[in-house]
């Protein structure tokens, strides 16, 4: 199901993510270019849209492709199709989720995805820590693009990073980056969109989890 995501010490907070309509229909190319800042359609078993940001694309120690997003964007099982340039053909699929972390797994056919590291402004060639106050991160996203803040802190128990980056509806899983390292993910904003703190899960809390359960995506590393 999906759900909405809520940070512990926030009083409202709104997961970023949206409902879309479908991806233009126009002739689609052999593969789909994806990567970091991707705009992405999830869709589940009874037709119901939401659009969502690729986190990070690349390869699991078993060698599949795979990507990340934020959880709340959808559930195991649920479609993956390109936003743009694409003709509404699957091309991927969520197949397993962290609920604590609000981070999901999907695996993509590399027959119909073309992996890259950089979209819009931002490359990732890497992943690390987050940096710490004033440091600033950046972020891409499907309906901001590329933003940047101050890091305000970073929760080490829910491993959690607040910056004040601006974020809207359709920005959950955006890649959250200082340089070309990806540190995070974009889960929620705080009550106003691109006024308010935004709140994402770390990255290296992300890949533990995922190596602990040892499943699809263990051993990732990205394009």
């Amino acid at each position: 199901m999906r759900r909405a995501w809520t940070a512990a010490a926030a009083a409202v907070v709104t997961a970023a993510s949206a409902v879309s309509l479908a991806a233009p229909a126009t002739a689609a190319p052999a593969q789909a270019a994806l990567g970091g800042g991707s705009g992405i359609l999830l869709t589940d078993a009874a037709g119901d849209v939401a659009a969502c940001t690729l986190t990070t694309i690349g390869h699991d120690g078993g060698g599949r492709l795979v990507g990340l997003t934020a959880g709340h964007c959808g559930d195991p099982g649920d479609a993956v199709v390109p936003e743009f340039g694409w003709n509404g053909t699957p091309v991927g699929t969520i197949v397993d989720e962290y609920p604590a972390l609000d981070v999901a797994v999907v695996q993509f056919d590399p027959a119909l995805v073309a992996p890259v590291n950089q979209v819009g402004g931002i490359t990732i060639t890497r992943t690390g820590s987050p940096v710490n106050f004033p440091g600033v991160a950046c972020k891409d996203g499907r309906t901001t693009g590329v933003t940047c803040g101050v890091t305000w802190l970073t929760d080490t128990v829910r491993h959690e990073t607040w910056t004040q980056i601006c974020v809207m509806e359709g920005d959950s899983g955006a890649p959250v980056v200082v340089g070309t390292t990806l540190v995070g993910m974009v889960n929620a904003f705080i009550q106003v969109p691109c006024l308010s703190p935004t709140v994402g899960t770390t990255i290296v809390a992300a890949l533990d989890a995922i190596n602990a359960a040892g499943g699809v995506g263990a051993g990732f590393r990205p394009i």
